[in-house]
């Protein structure tokens, strides 16, 4: 299996000058792209598929920015800019980005994973087998020793941090005696989650899904109560006054664009409002990438070559030409 993705490397390797030529030829005006690259895996393999496609199909000049769902927001606010962000949860966005599209400077194009993400709070599955009362947040805020004394909380930056820094104001959480441990980056949170569930050890935080570890580990989702619409809005805002509780709703995951891009690159708009992922695709493709230690580049590939039927229907006709002799 590693020899098909060293070939699989080689073969993007060794095609990219000739392919992004060949594209520009066709493509000429694409210019500049400018992507928002989130900081979990599935959201890197999304933009790391988009970026090959575009420069080999489209012949751009793909930009990637290291960035999260606030910081993002905040930068096309402020700066107009990256053109397009993918794999932005709309339930963790906020009145931030409600704004800017309420005041025409971005666009919804689509949702990237169909039917969506889901997101909440977790524990073993094991340990809502031994101990069911952990499945509801009252029993696991009666029982704090249970799950360790400790709720893992999501890294800064990110939205589900937001609203989850909310929640524990809501729920006083931490008069229960559980501390909260507010992770410094997303591979820390999921080796925890990893670590726990691999050694029997208790564990209770955040998480969502398509990921490995969503896939990888038996988990059982604590009830936090109903969901509530308007409570749960408030809880997306920063430091929101007197917040209530609510669980976590289905998650729309989305492409969006500056309203300035889908205007100057209505071809390069399309291929985003095209491109769009089953959640359990998305799910399976991290795992492939797990198992064989794979790169967000890898697996871009692998998709790409493994997969034709699916993105042959979101590009245009020059683009997949281009792609097509690639790929001979």
């Amino acid at each position: 299996m590693r020899k098909t993705l060293l070939a699989s490397t080689m073969f993007a390797t060794a095609t990219l000058g000739a392919g992004a030529a060949s594209a520009q030829d066709s493509a000429g005006s694409c210019g500049e792209v400018s992507i928002a690259q989130m900081g979990w895996a599935a959201a890197e393999v999304t933009t790391k598929i988009a970026e090959f496609m575009l420069e080999q199909g489209y012949g751009c000049d793909v930009s990637l920015v290291q960035s999260d769902t606030v910081p993002a927001i905040t930068s096309i606010a402020e700066n107009g800019e990256p053109d397009v962000v993918t794999n932005l949860w709309l339930n963790s966005a906020g009145e931030a980005y409600d704004k800017l599209e309420q005041g025409g400077t971005v666009e919804r194009l689509t949702s990237v994973l169909e039917p969506g993400g889901v997101e909440g709070w977790w524990i073993p599955t094991a340990l809502a087998e031994e101990h069911p009362e952990l499945t509801t947040i009252e029993g696991i805020m009666e029982n704090p020793e249970l799950v360790g004394g400790r709720f893992n909380n999501c890294p800064d930056g990110w939205g589900c941090r937001v609203v989850s820094d909310n929640l524990v104001r809501a729920l006083d959480l931490e008069s229960s005696g559980i501390e909260v441990f507010n992770h410094g980056s997303g591979e820390t949170l999921a080796s925890s989650m990893g670590a726990a569930v691999t050694d029997g050890e208790p564990w209770f935080g955040y998480y969502w899904g398509p990921t490995v570890p969503m896939g990888k580990y038996d988990m059982t989702r604590v009830k936090l109560g109903d969901y509530d619409e308007g409570a749960f809005e408030n809880l997306q805002n920063a430091d929101a006054s007197d917040p209530q509780v609510s669980d976590f709703p289905a998650a729309p995951i989305l492409t969006s664009v500056t309203t300035e891009f889908a205007e100057q690159q209505p071809e390069v708009t399309e291929f985003f409002r095209n491109m769009t992922f089953e959640t359990s695709t998305m799910s399976g493709l991290l795992a492939w990438q797990d198992e064989n230690n794979a790169s967000a580049d890898e697996v871009a590939v692998h998709f790409i070559t493994e997969n034709p039927d699916v993105w042959s229907g979101w590009i245009n006709d020059a683009a997949a030409e281009n792609l097509s002799q690639l790929m001979q």
